[in-house]
């Protein structure tokens, strides 16, 4: 493959893949009533992550954070929220790309884990910093510290990490069976 027709494919593929984050992201199994849920939205960027790279996945990654907050009815309440629940959040769901290249389910789980991990970090750090104003008794339990509150707060995004990183392994292979990249 000559490297245009890799850039082509690869832009084709991430466009698709934001596409169906996007969608998957409408799709909530459970929802927060400040925002936040349970969704399959990390799946398509961490596959393509996985199979084009650190640099390809949080490109993808970027893109997904900007129009999952124009079209997916964001909640902020400023620029810095917007940057850090949507912008940073979904860029680094990319840094599932640490697990291209890697053999089997070792790099599936291993870049499924550090990208859902690393939009958790991210929404985390908002939320204590940003939202802890805002806090109210959360799971029936009162909260008076701002990151207690928000590591409680936004656990729907480890559940999906993990529903993420289980239908990921899954699918090792049927990825395993798509032409190369490299």
């Amino acid at each position: 493959m000559n490297n245009t027709s890799k850039t082509t494919r690869a832009l084709v593929e991430g466009a698709l893949m934001v596409a169906a984050a996007e969608a998957l992201g409408f799709i909530k199994l459970w929802h927060m009533p400040e925002g936040g849920s349970v969704s399959l939205m990390m799946l398509p960027i961490v596959l393509y992550a996985l199979r084009w790279g650190l640099g390809q996945g949080l490109i993808a990654g970027c893109a997904l954070g900007v129009i999952d907050f124009m079209l997916g009815g964001g909640i902020a309440i400023g620029w810095q929220s917007i940057l850090g629940d949507y912008v940073i959040a979904c860029t680094l769901i990319g840094l599932a790309g640490v697990g291209h290249g890697k053999p089997g389910a070792r790099g599936v789980v291993l870049g499924s884990v550090v990208g859902c991990l690393g939009r958790y970090l991210a929404v985390w750090v908002t939320g204590a910093t940003l939202w802890g104003e805002y806090m109210y008794d959360i799971y029936g339990l009162p909260m008076n510290n701002e990151w207690v509150y928000s590591a409680l707060y936004n656990l729907p995004v480890l559940v999906s990490g993990v529903l993420t990183t289980l239908l990921a392994v899954a699918l090792i292979k049927p990825m395993e069976r798509l032409p190369k990249v490299e």
